[in-house]
């Protein structure tokens, strides 16, 4: 070990510092095994104070850092390059709730917590912490942040930006900015915090948030209902909203194949419905204490729905265990995919009125580029975001498939660009996506990262060649 690097690993000590190739090997990769890379260390700061001379030391020696919380993203960004140069800052050690004001409605956490225990700690308080995804028992509430993360209640509650009332970040300097007032009023100049929501680490690294909280739900209705085809549930969505005063929590949209995809591949799975129909929705709505008046109404709301034809048929769940049923449906479709062999994915949003249309044009596309691909469409309609997937056709191999990725890509995000939707609704950008996103993103608005890129990390040490071309 050279000068710099013993020097680098005298600031987090022997419990902070990673360097034989069995230890690196699991922060080397990302999720879905698209991106591996070879890092030249990785160090573990065990608080805000570590972080800070980390980066001060890196950005002297201009050494290239990579964040990374609980390595779950899907689009390479938290992944070093392969020139065995690149340090991999951890922020798994940070992993203390610093506070939680019930009264305030906030919770102050360090990066490394992982999100379900940020809503468990919640719930304990009789609050909810609403932002929830399929990785929520791995993943770190500073990845979630800095990928400006989504999931199944941004119809409701936004996406993770909308969660967060103040932030403390490193900045590439070893400089620590702290915005942790937990005020949801201050207009005092500039929101910096905004700056960093969703960067993915190339402008500093958050270390810690203030939290929004929300009142615990008390009455929760979930049901799943077929649907002859999407432009139906876009108008069911309509209904319930306005029905329900505001009260729907998730509306997840999928197509039959998906469903037989779980049911074949993932045990203890069921059918909610005893027919099969082409098109499904999950919907759920929560309220405080209604007096059950909530059961009523989403009764109601699905009796006339059924009457005019939007649904064909429904299956409410009348416990704890049959929702959970029906969501495990849901969160399994993408572990489901992976039996059928090679899969091109898409994170894409539209506007929800265009949903329908986008479907349509884009399932057409994919099958006469590929005949025989087949179309796994399902996510969150209820806020335009789409998982358009694609897995191989049975008799193709994975990696002729995998070959056409890029193009089928462009031919998908175009349809996209039509609508002026986004080719990443919630998963980022990373090494994925970057040097497609000239071709999307407005070049003014590309400038002018670049300038706050420049501004913010002038050495380009922090997760250099992520996001931006």
């Amino acid at each position: 070990m050279n000068e710099i690097m013993t020097r680098l690993r005298d600031l987090v000590g022997p419990a902070g510092w990673l360097d034989a190739p069995a230890d690196l090997a699991p922060y080397e990769k990302e999720e879905r095994g698209l991106f591996h890379g070879k890092a030249r260390a990785v160090v573990r700061p065990a608080d805000t104070r570590e972080v800070a001379a980390v980066l001060k030391f890196c950005n002297e020696h201009r050494l290239p850092v990579v964040p990374q919380g609980g390595n779950t993203g899907l689009v390479g960004g938290g992944v070093p390059d392969t020139s065995g140069t690149q340090i991999i800052l951890s922020l798994a050690r940070l992993d203390k709730i610093r506070a939680l004001d019930p009264v305030n409605d906030t919770m102050t956490v360090e990066a490394g917590v992982v999100l379900a225990d940020i809503q468990n700690r919640a719930a304990d308080a009789d609050r909810l912490f609403p932002l929830s995804l399929a990785a929520e028992g791995s993943c770190r509430i500073g990845g979630n942040l800095s990928t400006n993360a989504g999931g199944i209640n941004v119809l409701r509650y936004g996406m993770a930006r909308d969660l967060v009332l103040g932030l403390e970040v490193v900045l590439a300097d070893g400089r620590v900015l702290d915005t942790m007032t937990g005020l949801r009023k201050d207009n005092t100049g500039y929101d910096l915090k905004q700056i960093f929501l969703g960067a993915e680490g190339t402008l500093g690294i958050i270390t810690a948030a203030v939290l929004k909280l929300f009142p615990a739900m008390r009455e929760v209705e979930t049901c799943f209902v077929a649907l002859p085809d999407p432009k139906a549930g876009i108008e069911l969505l309509g209904r319930a909203k306005a029905e329900s005063g505001g009260n729907v929590q998730a509306f997840e949209l999928t197509e039959r194949r998906l469903i037989d995809f779980v049911l074949a591949h993932i045990p203890g799975t069921a059918d909610p419905l005893a027919e099969k129909h082409p098109w499904y929705a999950l919907i759920e709505f929560a309220a405080g204490d209604l007096g059950g008046a909530l059961k009523a109404m989403v009764e109601r709301l699905l009796e006339r729905a059924m009457e005019d034809g939007l649904i064909l048929d429904a299956a409410i769940a009348s416990s704890e265990q049959q929702r959970k049923a029906l969501w495990k449906l849901r969160e399994s479709m993408t572990e489901a995919q992976k039996p059928e062999g090679a899969s091109i994915k898409h994170d894409i949003s539209v506007p929800v009125s265009s949903v329908p249309d986008f479907l349509a044009r884009g399932a057409a596309a994919v099958e006469a580029f590929v005949p025989g691909a087949r179309v796994c469409a399902f996510g969150h309609a209820g806020d335009g975001n789409i998982h358009f997937n694609v897995s191989r056709p049975l008799d193709w191999a994975d990696d002729k498939f995998q070959a056409l990725r890029h193009e089928m890509n462009a031919r998908v995000h175009a349809i996209v660009a039509e609508y002026r939707g986004s080719i990443s609704a919630e998963h980022g950008i990373g090494i994925l996506k970057r040097d497609e996103l000239p071709q999307h993103k407005d070049a003014t608005a590309l400038e002018l990262m670049r300038t706050l890129k420049a501004a913010f990390d002038p050495n380009n040490i922090l997760n250099p060649g992520k996001l931006l071309p």
